[in-house]
């Protein structure tokens, strides 16, 4: 989608967690390893963005953790689950662009094995809690974080 301000999007993320590891992507234009997650579309919550970005960047299906909660209401009230983490950062080193990205932890709900991108050339890879430690990957200060977070809270 295009952006909706020159200066500053909101964006959905989600780690991905199973058998004891996190799925991340090599972002096709920061080269980077990141969590799958895009740009909030006008139509769509923080929690359908990142379960729509996982499916494209990955090609899994997943469930956000969390707890959410309906209500008898005449406006269709409903809690939506909420972030691990909200942050505020550049989307690049230019410094021209700002994202405010809601974080979510999630679990596959199809076969792991099936993943693939749904963008030709896109790079997955499934990560364990002691290659982010090592950091031989050289994943950014932030993603090794919230990705040991996702772990601690999801792995078995």
């Amino acid at each position: 989608m295009a952006h909706i301000h020159e200066k500053i999007d909101f964006t959905a993320s989600v780690y991905i967690v199973h058998d004891n590891k996190v799925l991340l992507h090599m972002h096709k234009k920061l080269h980077i390893w990141l969590q799958p997650g895009g740009h909030i579309e006008l139509d769509e919550d923080p929690n359908e963005t990142a379960v729509r970005e996982a499916k494209e960047e990955t090609g899994l299906d997943v469930v956000l953790v969390g707890d959410v909660h309906s209500y008898d209401s005449p406006y269709n009230a409903r809690e939506l689950i909420p972030p691990k983490f909200l942050n505020r950062h550049f989307f690049d080193t230019t410094h021209t662009h700002e994202h405010v990205d809601l974080c979510y932890f999630a679990r596959p709900l199809t076969d792991v094995s099936k993943a693939q991108p749904e963008v030709e050339g896109a790079n997955i890879r499934w990560f364990t809690r002691e290659e982010i430690e090592k950091n031989e990957f050289n994943i950014v200060p932030d993603v090794r974080a919230h990705a040991l977070a996702a772990l601690e809270e999801l792995a078995s």
